[in-house]
């Protein structure tokens, strides 16, 4: 028991220590002291206090030849404090500050890394996502010997996944909510948008589905015109996929046109 209590107050004496030592050197004037213990702190991964020490030397080494060190780090130290948003903002700002330096590349493709990391679920707002692929495709054809170039083409094809999945709910959630002129004007966006979209063949369904249920809600005069329109997408559907899964439902839709229509 009163070797666990010396252990206790040891490591205490040491926490409180190291803190001393720290609030010193806030509080030391020489910049070029906070400098190097910035980098210190920096080696031992400590990125809460190089991180402030970094932001506070920083305005006194502009032009000089450790600023670009000064603002890469700052910007590690942010993306190692998970403040990802923040990370993506300076080291954007720090490849087009230094675009002569040797963190460069680092810092483009971390801008586009931050962004990734950023990009939500497919059920939300997908701005983030959009911010994400172009930094991607930047990068790419910034650095196309680049060892980062196969990372980026898995995080480029996740990317565009969530693209193609917020345009399929987008799409279904208007065909859920029966607005089907929406649901038609969105699927065909997503459509043309996303062509090898893994959700392609249900979207080409919901056409054919959209357009029928439009004519039947239509008034009579716009019945006829509607439902040659559900013909032509249901003629395009099984020209795409004769033996789809879905086979059963547009047969019936067509049985129904054919009777309609008097084929």
């Amino acid at each position: 028991m009163k070797s666990l209590l010396n252990s206790v107050i040891i490591i205490s004496l040491i926490a409180v220590s190291g803190c001393s030592g720290y609030e010193k050197i806030l509080k030391n004037p020489d910049i070029s002291v906070k400098y190097a213990k910035a980098i210190e702190y920096y080696g031992k991964k400590d990125y809460v206090r190089a991180g402030t020490l970094l932001e506070m030397v920083n305005p006194f080494y502009r032009g000089s030849k450790r600023a670009d060190t000064i603002n890469f780090y700052y910007a590690q130290c942010l993306y190692h404090q998970s403040d990802y948003i923040m990370a993506g903002h300076y080291f954007k700002e720090f490849t087009q500050t230094f675009p002569r330096s040797h963190f460069v590349e680092e810092a483009d493709y971390m801008v586009a890394y931050c962004y990734y990391i950023n990009s939500p679920r497919p059920t939300l707002d997908q701005e983030s996502t959009l911010q994400a692929i172009d930094a991607v495709q930047l990068f790419m054809i910034k650095y196309p010997q680049s060892n980062r170039i196969e990372e980026s083409k898995k995080y480029f094809t996740e990317l565009r996944e969530r693209l193609m999945t917020k345009s399929y709910l987008n799409a279904k959630l208007y065909f859920d909510l029966g607005y089907y002129k929406s649901s038609i004007i969105a699927l065909r966006n997503g459509l043309s948008e996303f062509p090898d979209s893994k959700y392609r063949e249900e979207m080409m369904l919901l056409v054919v589905k959209s357009n029928y249920y439009l004519a039947e809600k239509s008034i009579e005069s716009k019945q006829k015109e509607r439902y040659q329109n559900t013909l032509d997408e249901y003629y395009s559907f099984m020209t795409e996929f004769p033996k789809s899964k879905y086979s059963s439902d547009v047969q019936k839709i067509y049985k129904n046109l054919a009777d309609y229509l008097n084929l």
